[in-house]
């Protein structure tokens, strides 16, 4: 919400900087998000009348005007279009300075001296006007400094409320709050009932009296909008981030933003037969002020009269019953109180989003209609005249909020705080937000909370409310103390913060995604399967809940992509959602992507790109990290969402672990990414369990090293080769290592060669030739047989 500092200061002003005020405001929970200045840094701008004005002899487009600052008459050429006798004009006199350090001097403009400058509302930062000079209110003396005559020295500060503050949306809520503060007097406004000159009523029928517990109105006739709003309403207004439109829209906005109440004028002549509050009917339409025609679902609450829907309850009347300037002569002036949880998100389900009903959703006091409509009708008369009739009321008083009252104990504030406050300050700083204290006993009270404050419900609130008020900054600062054990953690167990760690070193940064994404996107990796939609979700594009990290960390990947950002390395750990409800799996899962340059841009390397084998061994540091990297094979396989040839699962003990491989280049395309990318998801409860180290003698004894050059079919997996070796080598084999693959020249078209060193070393010995020899023939003998495995000529 923004507010002018000058119009809280006229109802509680205390003796404090405007800085200290902002402060002491975001140290109470309201926080401050910006303070403005009204106007831009300008001097020798004084409050001018023009005398008399001629046209320019040499210029169509320029008058010669004769302006007055109250003592002397100044020659003046101005080209604006509204420059006439009569008007008071900000005059910048020679040697003021504009924003900008624009300095005004004497000049010349085709042949006329000029003495000043006549200014723009925008030329001043005043405002966006620029479609002439600045007309002022003629009642401001001739003469006086134009920061003094419109209080330009004043700021805008825009307060961002939390939720459950919607009492502070209002001038009159934040005057509170500041007198509880600095407990100085606060000055609210109020108004006197307005007597009925006329007997005319408006027949009022509430049949949703469970969303609408109070709704009165009030028939105004014979009024006259071609009247204009006063500055200082205008001005007050504008201040608050509001635009001015007529007298009737002004008033009901001020009193709005004054008091809190959101209220709306309908024009009389154009409501057939009397007020309904109802429910919308099935397919019922309504076009809205801002020219939406929307179709109205049946749980949404409108205005009506007897042949239509007028108005969106709290949220936004309707065109037909709009009040025109030129033509409407009566008005009918409606203040209600709408259920808070009964108007919540309805704006939003039209693409919404309003004043009131960003007031409503946070909640109106509920007796604060009927003083609302008398200060809107006192305020309508004084500047459109009119006549009043007396205010229709229909109350369900039975459906109206309940207001407890709410036990609150001394001792229990004490716990809270760790701070000994005497009853009496409490007291003093719950009574001064208009709370009444009534004692139990010693240190225990009865608090009847007002009908304003309907964020208060149990006796936390009201704690929070003392610590508040007393200063959260002046509380004092404990630490807890506890006795805790030291919980043992098991030696084989690979622990989340630790494999975060391996990636950070790996080049990766950590990602946070939302758990719920984009149907369509759900449907690329996963079109087989229904995703499990979420009852109320943000918005129509996160309505899925998902079931792989992937799509979340593509998202990301495509964000730092436009915008320059082409070498990405990113992984996340969390849930994902496998099933519907009633068979729902929820799978702690740890995934990755990676895209662009294999290595930070420098002059030491070529720009090379990542590649498959690049992720795969980022996949195995994650594997090895536990120390059981030898549990887990790669099989080649294909899975919705990537590559066909360029895909793997991982698997241990025969059970599925995850997956790894380029993206698919359709969802690439989909996902509007133009470079390769590659990624991996691992179930953490598969990869998590390793296997204790343990201390191997290390051998004196020499190593015996054979290199086989094996020509096999191509279909077949390097892992298998090794696996077979393995078991064949004997158990003096140390280190078997795949060092080369080559098709091509000299290789059949359907066969691959691959150079495998093998090593064998013994603990307490030298190995004999014939013994490595023997194993070597073993070796060989398996590979021929079970895989038709020959020796590369």
């Amino acid at each position: 919400m923004k507010f002018s500092e000058s119009w809280l200061r006229s109802l509680v002003n205390p003796a404090v900087s405007r800085d200290e005020l902002v402060a002491r405001l975001s140290m109470a929970g309201l926080e401050v998000d910006a303070v403005e200045p009204v106007a831009g840094a300008f001097s020798g701008v004084v409050v001018g009348e023009i005398m008399a004005a001629e046209q320019h002899p040499d210029a169509d487009k320029l008058r010669v005007c004769q302006v007055s600052d109250g003592q002397e008459t100044f020659q003046v050429v101005c080209g604006a279009p509204n420059a006439r006798v009569g008007i008071k004009i900000p005059f910048a006199k020679i040697g003021a300075v504009l924003p900008g350090d624009f300095k005004i001097k004497k000049a010349k403009l085709r042949g006329v001296e000029s003495f000043g400058m006549l200014c723009s509302a925008s030329e001043l930062q005043i405002s966006e006007e620029n479609d002439g000079i600045y007309e002022l209110d003629l009642t401001l003396p001739t003469g006086q400094c134009l920061r003094e005559a419109l209080n330009l020295d004043d700021a805008m500060i825009e307060v961002d409320l939390t939720p459950n503050r919607g009492d502070c949306l209002s001038l009159t809520g934040l005057a509170r709050e500041v007198s509880a503060l600095y407990c100085v007097p606060a000055n609210l406004p109020s108004a006197s009932a307005v007597n009925a000159t006329h007997q005319d009523t408006l027949p009022v029928e509430v049949l949703a009296t469970e969303a609408c517990p109070r709704y009165l109105g009030r028939v105004i006739k014979n009024v006259d909008l071609t009247q204009p709003s006063p500055e200082w309403l205008v001005e007050r207004l504008r201040r608050s981030d509001v635009r001015s439109i007529d007298p009737a829209v002004d008033v009901t906005n001020y009193v709005m933003l004054e008091m809190g109440q959101p209220l709306h004028a309908f024009d009389l002549a154009k409501i057939q037969g009397g007020i309904q509050v109802r429910y919308a009917n099935e397919a019922e339409k309504i076009t809205l002020l801002d020219g939406q025609e929307v179709s109205l679902t049946p749980q949404t609450l409108v205005i009506a009269d007897h042949q239509q829907a007028l108005a969106i309850a709290g949220v936004m009347g309707g065109e037909e019953s709009g009040v025109q300037v030129e033509t409407t002569r009566d008005l009918f002036l409606e203040s209600a109180f709408f259920d808070q949880i009964k108007i919540a998100g309805k704006a939003r389900s039209y693409g919404l989003h309003t004043d009131a009903s960003h007031r409503y959703e946070r909640g109106v006091d509920f007796n604060l209609p009927r003083q609302a409509l008398e200060r809107a009708t006192e305020l309508l008369l004084a500047i459109v005249g009119g006549e009043a009739g007396p205010i229709t009321e229909a109350l369900a008083a039975e459906q109206l909020p309940k207001r407890e009252p709410i036990t609150l104990r001394a001792e229990r504030i004490a716990q809270m705080f760790e701070l000994e406050l005497a009853d009496a300050k409490i007291e003093r700083l719950l009574t001064a937000l208009g709370l009444t204290l009534t004692a139990q006993a010693p240190g225990v009270w009865q608090v009847e909370v007002p009908s304003h404050r309907f964020d208060l419900t149990i006796e936390a609130d009201l704690i929070e409310e003392v610590g508040r008020l007393y200063g959260y900054d002046r509380l004092p600062v404990n630490y807890p103390q506890a006795r805790l054990a030291p919980q043992p953690q098991p030696e084989d167990r690979m622990s989340l913060p630790v494999l975060r760690r391996l990636l950070v070193a790996r080049g990766y940064q950590e990602a946070i995604t939302y758990s719920f994404i984009d149907p369509k996107v759900f449907a690329l990796f996963h079109p087989d399967e229904p995703a499990l939609e979420l009852a109320n979700p943000i918005s129509s594009d996160l309505s899925s809940m998902r079931a792989s990290l992937l799509p979340g960390l593509l998202k990301a990947v495509g964000h730092n992509l436009n915008r320059q950002q082409n070498r990405v390395r990113l992984f996340e750990t969390g849930l994902r959602f496998v099933g519907q409800l009633d068979s729902l799996k929820q799978e702690r899962m740890l995934a990755g992507v990676i895209t662009g340059l294999r290595l930070p841009e420098a002059w030491a390397h070529n720009r090379e790109v990542v590649d498959f084998y690049d992720l795969k061994a980022d996949v195995e540091a994650i594997l090895g990290s536990a120390g059981a990297l030898d549990q887990f094979n790669f099989v080649p396989c294909q899975q919705h969402g990537f590559h066909p040839g360029q895909c793997a699962r991982v698997e241990r003990a025969g059970q599925v672990v995850g997956y790894m491989g380029a993206l698919h280049p359709s969802l690439a395309k989909a996902l509007d990414l133009d470079q390769p990318v590659f990624m991996f998801e691992l179930l953490l409860e598969g990869i998590q369990q390793g296997r204790l180290p343990a201390f191997q003698e290390l051998s004196r004894f020499p190593e015996v090293r054979r290199d086989l050059a094996l020509v096999v079919a191509a279909e077949v997996p390097a892992a298998e080769i090794e696996q077979a070796i393995r078991s064949a080598a004997g158990e003096w084999l140390t280190q078997l290592r795949l060092f080369d693959v080559y098709q091509g020249k000299g290789i059949e078209p359907d066969s691959k060669s691959l150079a495998l060193g093998l090593t064998w070393q013994h603990p307490s010995r030298t190995l004999t030739d014939e013994e490595v020899s023997n194993s070597t023939d073993s070796v060989l003998a398996l590979l021929a047989d079970k895989f038709k495995a020959s020796l590369r000529k």
